[in-house]
């Protein structure tokens, strides 16, 4: 699943279990786009990717319930694991740990879509712009 053009509309579609899959998703590319980047000594790009890949880490780390049990507190666990391996990764501009993390992002990866298609769909209303009107009319006036 490519992610290059997504809209806003498209993400208020989305029920958190998806949105949280396209995270994934995302996180598993720019790791790969990171190790091509270090492979052909562009560091600047591969350091925006792995910023990014933590930055992603960080949102999945704010989304967990707690109340959920002992699940959310692992992946807290393997969120923090993998965000100090990212670092380490970026500063000695390591592929091999990189590649380390993006097969635990992907083991989870496919665990996750496992339950998606198991778990049945709940069609629910797109979420309610949360802008206010002049914050829209704002947003409006500048595009």
């Amino acid at each position: 699943m490519k992610l290059n053009f997504i809209t806003e509309e498209l993400i208020y579609h989305k029920s958190p279990q998806e949105l949280t899959a396209m995270m994934y998703e995302k996180f598993i590319q720019n790791i790969d786009e990171a190790v091509i980047a270090i492979q052909h000594s562009d560091y600047f790009t591969a350091n925006e990717k792995i910023k990014q890949c933590n930055d992603i880490l960080y949102r999945l780390g704010i989304g967990l319930t707690y109340q959920a049990g002992i699940i959310a507190e692992q992946l807290d666990t393997l969120y923090n694991y993998m965000s100090e391996r990212l670092i380490m990764a970026n500063f000695k501009k390591d592929t091999f740990i990189l590649c380390e993390v993006q097969q635990m992002m992907k083991k989870l990866s496919n665990a996750w879509n496992e339950v998606l298609k198991a778990t049945p769909k709940v069609t629910s209303s797109p979420r309610k712009n949360k802008l206010s009107s002049y914050e829209q009319h704002i947003s409006i006036t500048l595009s």
